[in-house]
């Protein structure tokens, strides 16, 4: 199966300091891949190499068989960050509508994100008004206009409520039925079993490429949370 996403020998510094020094994986298409790790450890620099915004110094990084921020990849590639990138002073609607136009989605793509991130009763409110977990929601909406092949999400339950974060990786799961790839950053390991694999990084590095189950069978430990800490202690060994 071809990799959605080929990552070999990356190498990334940032302010005088290596973030990552020697990094190589491959996320299969089709599925919801947790990169899972403390905060700090390069989730974010990770990803911002994978959508072509980071200047690497060293190694290679594919999507769809493109190199990473290749022009043709823009309306292929759906990437949420950690700040909300939503417009405060404009409502909901209007800022649906704003991205809908520049991404040249349909009009009738903003109610479906509506509701897809459960938002129809906030639509007509100003987004500065909205609280952090809605503005988070309103820039994910803004990254499924466009029905992208590979959704690049960090870290985008933060500040949600339990119930929300459920039918948010409900949400997931539907996109990657209907054949979308999903990288999905959390530094909380409480999400892993949501996800079908696992990416565990700690210091700039891939400490293990696995499933939750094989996780689970590798450590001995049922909950996933002690199965990382079981990696890490492993790897310290």
């Amino acid at each position: 199966m071809t990799a959605t996403i080929e990552i070999d020998h990356l190498h990334v510094v940032r302010g005088n300091r290596t973030v990552i020094e020697d990094l190589s994986l491959d996320v299969v298409p089709g599925r919801v891949t947790g990169l899972l790790g403390p905060s700090g450890c390069g989730k974010s620099t990770l990803m911002r190499a994978i959508v072509g915004v980071q200047v690497v110094a060293g190694g290679s990084v594919r999507i769809l068989g493109r190199d990473a921020g290749t022009p043709s990849l823009r309306h292929e590639i759906g990437y949420l960050t950690q700040v909300p990138s939503v417009y405060g002073d404009l409502t909901v609607t209007e800022n649906l509508r704003y991205f809908a136009a520049v991404t040249g989605s349909p009009e009738e793509r903003v109610g479906e994100v509506l509701a897809q991130v459960a938002l129809q009763d906030a639509a007509g409110q100003i987004v500065h008004s909205l609280s952090g977990g809605q503005r988070t929601r309103v820039s994910l909406a803004t990254t499924l206009l466009n029905r992208p092949t590979v959704l690049v999400l960090d870290e985008p339950t933060v500040g949600l409520d339990p119930i929300l974060r459920a039918d948010l990786w409900q949400s997931f799961r539907e996109l990657t039925d209907g054949g979308a790839t999903l990288l999905v950053s959390s530094h909380s390991m409480e999400e892993a079993s949501e996800c079908d694999d696992l990416l565990l990084m700690r210091d700039g590095a891939i400490l293990a490429a696995t499933t939750p189950d094989e996780l689970r069978e590798r450590t001995g430990e049922n909950d996933l949370s002690r199965a990382f800490l079981a990696i890490i202690r492993g790897s310290e060994a």
